[in-house]
């Protein structure tokens, strides 16, 4: 025990970087468990799963399941948009003894928790128009406590240090733990298959996953609440509605960031359509699983790696290069997966499966694909934190809660533009819905699944690299924009003026618990 706890309690940033660190190793796996834990919330509800479940189970009745589904996603997922930055002036109004945001984290999961159960007691047995008022009810309700919970740990990610080598670093650790632990509800409803008892009632499989997911996140999150500490310099005055606003339209490279996850939505669509592209043009869905879990890798080798790039490089990280680099990486292997697996995906045999081969190639792009996707998604949350940065810098206020919350806005009509894009080209060339088996597609579907797993993600990298051209960040000026910000709390705290007190470890708190 006394080695792990002085691992624990050593720090996460050992080497010299150029700057003051912050974080433990206890604080930081803490803050990554809570990621953990969303994780395992957005996996049981915006996965591809969750289409299939409203498609092939609640709507199965229907005339249109395909196109009810994607009208209630599009519409929910546009008002779950919208309460992001509702959310985020909340956020960055809030002054209480336990911080801005550990009082969220504290007690949204258990609202999380109740309401995701409840949307999987759903009943594929009950009156059609009743499934489709319950589901949609539901939706609200999980938009609701999810972004209660969402928009509070990603703020606390930019106020728990102000090193962006240091952010970096937490962001890899909380990547991989988000990742093992959101993979749990798809990898169990995915190989529930394989199972005596789910492989005929898939429903079950569904709300037991829910079940099991709820008490990890209500677990997990404890830790987070009670071993993160919150070190940002806030006003003791809470900014008006008006103000936290007016911010966000002075940060041209949050702007630039919206952009880009704008066009993102292209790339998401693969994920999207993922489970109809294994059962209906590899028709066979025994790859689902290996599909899942190749992706695993992605986040692993991001997780250990940009990190390590980023402290190796120290003051010659750059994240905007880093960013573009990754795009241009992701448009050669979209390029590759489309050339490759052409052939053996659009001229088999009409309603038999792919080749061996084809299915290995399949398996291994949708792997390959993964890793400068999550490269550039882990790269990105530090940017994000550096436009929090920017706007301390330039108008001397911090509104992490509000900052925060239209990435995450963006990242909210990121899945659902992207799944109500998905389901409506598969509506419009005409996909025949079915709950189990195969059943053989006409050609234009087949084509839109393909294309769409390939070649669309490409076209979507690619426009993200104007937005990008125009982030004006760089890590040079990141660098010279942190020592005037730390130079003017110091002079701040020199003038008599509030500063937070030391905690125990050295780092400052907004306020002591």
């Amino acid at each position: 025990m006394g080695k792990i706890n002085e691992l624990l309690n050593s720090k996460l940033v050992k080497t010299d970087v150029g700057e003051e660190t912050y974080l433990t190793w206890k604080e930081t796996l803490s803050y990554a468990v809570g990621r953990g834990a969303q994780g395992m919330s957005t996996g049981m509800t915006s996965s591809k799963y969750i289409n299939n479940f409203l498609t092939d189970i609640l709507f199965n009745k229907l005339a249109d399941p395909m196109g009810t589904a994607s009208k209630i996603r599009l519409w929910c997922g546009i008002f779950d948009a919208i309460n992001d930055p509702v959310m985020g002036v909340i956020v960055d109004k809030t002054r209480t003894k336990n911080g801005q945001m550990r009082p969220y984290i504290r007690i949204a999961p258990f609202f999380v928790s109740l309401v995701m159960i409840l949307f999987f007691i759903g009943s594929k047995n009950a009156p059609p128009l009743f499934n489709i008022i319950y589901t949609t009810v539901l939706f609200v309700g999980l938009d609701v406590t999810y972004t209660a919970f969402d928009i509070p740990m990603g703020a606390l990610a930019f106020s728990i240090t102000p090193s962006g080598i240091e952010r970096t670093k937490l962001f890899g650790v909380s990547s991989i733990v988000r990742s093992v632990l959101g993979a749990l509800p798809q990898v169990f409803v995915a190989g529930a298959a394989l199972l005596p008892y789910f492989k005929d009632h898939t429903p079950q499989a569904y709300l037991t996953s829910a079940i099991v997911s709820a008490v990890g996140i209500i677990v997990l999150t404890r830790f987070t609440y009670h071993n993160t500490t919150e070190r940002a310099v806030h006003h003791s005055e809470s900014p008006s509605v008006k103000e936290c606003f007016r911010l966000l339209f002075s940060n041209r490279p949050l702007l630039m960031l919206f952009f880009g996850n704008c066009l993102f939505v292209l790339c998401k669509v693969a994920e999207q359509v993922s489970f109809y592209f294994v059962s209906d043009l590899m028709f066979t869905r025994k790859y689902n699983l290996f599909i899942d879990v190749i992706k695993f890798p992605g986040f692993l080798i991001a997780g250990i790696f940009v990190p390590m790039i980023t402290e190796k490089l120290g003051k010659k990280a750059d994240s905007r290069r880093f960013y573009q680099l990754c795009c241009l990486a992701a448009i050669g292997l979209h390029g590759l997966f489309a050339v490759s697996t052409y052939g053996g995906l659009m001229n088999k045999p009409e309603g038999t499966p792919v080749s061996l081969f084809t299915g290995i190639l399949v398996v291994l792009f949708t792997g390959l694909t993964a890793v400068p996707m999550e490269f550039k998604n882990l790269m990105q949350k530090e940017m994000e934190a550096e436009t929090v940065d920017y706007i301390e810098w330039k108008k001397g206020t911090r509104v992490e809660g509000v900052m925060l919350s239209i990435m995450s806005f963006t990242g909210k009509i990121e899945n659902t533009f992207s799944s109500s894009l998905g389901l409506y080209v598969l509506k419009k060339t005409k996909y025949i819905s079915h709950t189990e088996g195969s059943l053989v597609q006409n050609f234009n579907t087949n084509l839109a699944l393909f294309l769409m797993t390939t070649l669309v993600p490409a076209l979507g990298y690619l426009l993200m690299l104007v937005p990008m051209h125009f982030y004006n960040i760089t890590g040079e000026s990141h660098r010279q924009m942190m020592e005037e910000i730390m130079t003017r709390r110091a002079a701040a705290v020199a003038a008599g003026e509030s500063a937070p007190p030391e905690d125990p470890a050295g780092g400052a708190v907004l306020l002591e618990d």
